[in-house]
């Protein structure tokens, strides 16, 4: 799905790249980003200014942050990890660590807890952590920001102290924090700890400590998944996406009751992608005002651009085509858990970290994003075939 349209204010004129949340299937912005990378000039830098990134989407966020200097480096390097991903990569899955975390969770539940503190989460993604500082040299981020290819660097946290969604950002001096009911950015670097925090899926993942304080998923309490970009001054935005729309059910399945594997991928499905339909939907009613003459235009309010590209082909189906790659000790705790049932499918989906799955999915991603590549060209303007190195643009405020 692609979507195009002028929507809402703010002052400054700088093009975004959005990526959301989505496990596994964070695979598919790879795919999106590998044809926006050839449709460029050869060593061209990264064409957004502004990066903004909630779990996996932070780690491709970062690695391109890092690599900004060369946009196809940056994006072949990431196509390698994600072609080339095994589960064992992210979570810890031998049998000793599994069948552990098992009996903790059996015997905290039959002492109720005195014996046994019950486990912090469902899974280990300590593996995760090694993956990134393999992969992605995050001392780069702030070069290609004092260089010049981009201007910020946003990554999406929640915060369980305080319940706000909360954006730690690096970028130019000129920009600066916020700080809302519900939401805030702070100033910090983008380090290991705060791309760990953004991942942490609630209650598959542990939480993260950030400075003394622990932060989850950023999507957990992500209700404007575009603000980030705007306070970072960017009025044109490429969002990339990583739901699809879902095949029906057959009348056998949707007759029987979801399992617990199911309600826990409807509840990630949800906190990934619902923030970010309501954000577009409440763009789309400003814009409109706009149009009938409400007073911001006559204030020269700017417009802002958004292009939305998604899965044309639901992720879950194609899942539950490769299932049988994940680890036998994995594939046991989903089944029992009813994510492997045609209804479970979901979870499965954001967990399924391996290459066969993960290639089909860039493989997706490329596709749709050459059906929308006018879309994407528009948005960037004169980027999209300039090749201009960063000593060649215009100026930027200190």
């Amino acid at each position: 799905m692609a979507d195009t349209e002028t929507n809402i204010f703010f002052f400054a004129d700088r093009e975004a790249l959005v990526l959301s949340g989505g496990g596994a299937r964070g695979a598919y912005q790879v795919g999106v980003l590998k044809a926006i990378a050839e449709w460029l000039p050869a060593n061209v830098p990264c064409p957004f200014e502004v990066l903004v990134g909630t779990s996996a989407g932070a780690l491709n966020a970062a690695a391109l942050a890092a690599g900004a200097a060369n946009l196809q480096e940056a994006v072949r390097t990431l196509e390698r990890v994600w072609e080339n991903f095994t589960v064992d990569q992210v979570i810890r899955v031998d049998n000793l660590t599994m069948i552990r975390g098992a009996l903790q969770w059996l015997i905290s539940l039959l002492s109720a807890g005195w014996m046994v503190r019950s486990p912090r989460s469902l899974l280990d993604n300590s593996p995760l952590r090694d993956l990134i500082a393999r992969t992605i040299p995050l001392e780069q981020i702030r070069k290609s920001i004092v260089d010049g290819p981009i201007h910020a660097l946003a990554v999406a946290t929640t915060s369980y102290s305080t319940g706000q969604a909360v954006a730690f950002f690096e970028a130019l001096p000129s920009l600066q924090e916020w700080n809302r009911v519900s939401r805030a950015g702070v100033r910090r670097a983008i380090d290991l700890d705060v791309l760990m925090a953004s991942a942490a899926i609630p209650f598959i993942f542990p939480a993260t400590s950030v400075d003394g304080r622990h932060y989850g998923d950023g999507s957990m309490r992500q209700l404007a998944p575009l603000s980030p970009a705007v306070h970072l001054g960017a009025n044109r935005v490429l969002v990339i996406g990583t739901r699809g729309q879902p095949a029906p059910l057959a009348r056998e399945q949707a007759d029987v009751p979801p399992s617990l594997g199911h309600l826990l991928g409807f509840v990630l499905d949800a906190l990934f992608t619902d923030g970010l339909s309501i954000d577009l939907e409440r763009l789309r009613q400003v814009n409109r005002l706009l149009q009938l003459g409400f007073p911001g235009r006559a204030q020269g309010w700017r417009p802002f651009e958004t292009c939305v590209i998604e899965p044309s082909v639901d992720p879950t189906a194609l899942a539950r085509q490769h299932e049988r790659a994940l680890p036998r000790s994995l594939r046991a705790l989903l089944r029992t858990m009813g994510a492997m049932e045609a209804r479970g499918g979901l979870l499965l989906s954001y967990l399924l970290f391996e290459g066969i799955y993960t290639r089909e999915l860039i493989a997706l991603g490329y596709a749709d994003a050459q059906r929308h590549r006018d879309e994407v060209e528009r948005l960037l303007g004169p980027r999209a075939g300039s090749g201009a190195a960063p000593s060649d643009r215009p100026q930027r405020p200190a």
